[in-house]
């Protein structure tokens, strides 16, 4: 009965279907769209192309026989300028250049030099404005990030020699152009406890400071799991201890609060200043700044230049367009929410203690009309969509000073026949207000409202070219041009004859034009530098904030510190009336 109900109401959601296709490159793995819109990267099996957005043609191609590109990434330079990062399946990162219908190989980040050291590249991540790119590199079971600053300005007069070079007869493309190398800004690997420290066992840690402490608590933490799995001798576990974490994950972060010796975060605001970092197994979030001196030492390791310490490990994270918060997903169902304008948790939630761990987290572009442009900066209300490993999708609107409310959008799977409905893509759509992208393995597509728990529509593919790997979505989403496009392979039932080449095909959703979606249109979608993200240089003024948020938001307070009390009370009352029939009886 319950499955039939479930099929009556999806009978009765709305449809959407793509409005154009267009045929891909051969095994197209990954697709990108350019900051401003315009342009649209693909990375295939024969290297990568650029197309025009609007027409979706090709514009420029930059082609190697048996080079796969299967992760790519297309950021704005210049005004008619891109940088492209991408990593083939030989885990090679690369640097290109896309100026004036042409794709430039500027550098490549981990060349093999010995056989015996060859480095893979994990991720390759490029910051907004293409100023600086982060790759995790693996190499011989060691794992460590490194943090480039791309020379822009020099890149851009190479091009428009190579530009010039190209326009002479018998010339050939990029000859006698040497471009200029990547700088390394920070090398960073997990971190290790300093010199000094004697861990003597789980309760008996010495410190010496502050980074210490936080430090030894992983190192403590990971010793007690050892000890749970019956690590037999004291080699084995400290073997075991000093293993480096297997991945690490960053975000880059802009102008917010306290950055001293930054002279460029008021009068640049898009610049990055600073990367948050933690490993797998760890407890704590680590902050590099990006502009500081050069070391006097260079083969030092950096130390972090803050610490944002958390009572559980690390399991996913995310961070707002405005980069102002951090959230983080902790085990035992627990958020964190980090708030770096003031350096203080905005809120912890518990969200459920029956779900699976947490795998995958994101902050949604919510933005209610306000006419006191003060209360945008002061109420700090955000809004979270988290993913669980038992397919359970929960939101989050928390605040300072408000009531914390979660909201189970979607129930965990207690069934393996149910495996189809576990989702594979959970996205805000930043141009459609409260919505967010839902793919499951089945291949089904919905977009959802995160507020009012409702299903808005069904995106619907043809039925001759179901989603290619539902698994692993091909998908980009044009924020400019309100669209989505996403890769569908022909069904083999619908080809020919059974010889025939499978053909993949590019469709797109044109969500601004859906009557159906017209009431969740942002006319002009959110940027990080439209937030009121004041910086401050001392700690006074922080401080002074801090005070103001606190004063702003007592009212807010007081009506939760009310609820809770009278929550306590009901849930008293009830404790003891079963306490009383269970007396009786």
């Amino acid at each position: 009965m319950e499955a039939a109900c479930k099929e009556a109401e999806k009978s009765r959601w709305e449809t959407l279907e793509p409005s154009v296709a267009t045929e891909l490159p051969e095994s197209t793995n990954c697709l990108s769209f350019s900051e401003d819109g315009r342009y649209l990267s693909l990375g295939h099996s024969q290297g990568l192309s650029v197309w025009c957005a609007s027409s979706l043609t090709c514009v420029a191609d930059w082609l190697e026989d048996r080079l796969e590109i299967t992760s790519i990434q297309m950021n704005r330079m210049a005004e008619m300028a891109y940088l492209l990062g991408t990593i083939d399946d030989m885990g090679v990162a690369r640097v290109f250049a896309y100026h004036c219908d042409s794709i430039h190989l500027l550098n490549v980040v981990n060349i093999m030099e010995d056989i015996n050291k060859r480095s893979i590249c994990m991720t390759f991540e490029l910051s907004q404005g293409g100023h600086y790119g982060a790759a995790s590199i693996s190499c011989n079971g060691a794992v460590w990030l490194e943090v480039y600053h791309f020379p822009l300005e020099a890149w851009l007069k190479e091009l428009e020699m190579a530009v010039s070079q190209t326009q002479e007869p018998n010339s050939s493309e990029d000859m006698d152009v040497k471009w200029s190398p990547l700088a390394v800004a920070t090398k960073i690997k997990p971190p290790k406890t300093p010199e000094g420290t004697a861990l003597e066992g789980p309760d008996e840690v010495q410190m010496t400071d502050f980074l210490t402490n936080y430090l030894a608590v992983d190192i403590v933490t990971k010793s007690c799991r050892l000890d749970k799995h019956s690590v037999n001798t004291d080699e084995e576990k400290t073997k075991e201890t000093n293993k480096s974490p297997r991945c690490c994950t960053q975000h880059f972060l802009l102008p917010c609060g306290q950055f001293p010796g930054d002279s460029k975060a008021k009068s640049q605001p898009e610049f990055p200043v600073a990367v948050c970092v933690w490993w797998s197994g760890s407890h704590n979030l680590f902050q590099y700044f990006l502009q500081k001196a050069p070391k006097s030492k260079p083969d030092v390791e950096p130390m972090p230049d803050l610490l944002w310490p958390n009572a559980k490990e690390i399991l996913c994270s995310a961070v707002s367009r405005c980069t102002r918060y951090i959230a983080l997903g902790l085990e035992n169902a627990l958020v964190c929410v980090w708030d770096r304008q003031s350096g203080s948790p905005l809120s912890v939630v518990l969200i459920s203690a029956t779900d699976s761990a947490l795998c995958r987290m994101q902050f949604v572009d919510y933005r209610p009309v306000s006419t006191d442009d003060s209360q945008t900066f002061t109420t700090a209300e955000v809004h979270l969509l988290v993913a669980c490993k038992s397919g359970a999708l929960h939101t989050i609107t928390t605040g300072r000073g408000t009531q914390s409310c979660t909201m189970l959008l979607t129930e965990r799977l207690l069934e393996p026949k149910d495996s189809g409905d576990l989702p594979t893509i959970t996205e805000s759509v930043p141009f459609l207000q409260g919505l967010f992208l839902q793919v499951q393995r089945n291949g089904k597509m919905f977009l959802q409202d995160v507020i009012n728990k409702q299903t808005v529509c069904c995106l619907i593919l043809p039925k001759t070219h179901p989603i290619a790997t539902p698994c692993n979505p091909v998908y980009a989403l044009n924020s400019k041009q309100q669209t989505l496009l996403i890769r569908g392979d022909q069904d083999p039932s619908y080809r020919a004859s059974s010889k025939e080449d499978s053909q993949s095909q590019l469709f797109i959703f044109h969500f601004g034009e859906s009557d159906i979606l017209k009431q969740y249109i942002v006319s002009a979608p959110y940027s990080p530098q439209q937030q009121k993200t004041l910086s401050f240089v001392t700690l006074e003024e922080t401080c002074n904030l801090y005070l103001q948020q606190r004063a702003l938001c007592a009212d807010e307070r007081n009506k939760a510190i009310t609820q809770t009390w009278t929550q306590l009370q009901e849930t008293a009352t009830m404790a003891q009336q079963g306490h009383h029939r269970a007396a009786a009886s």
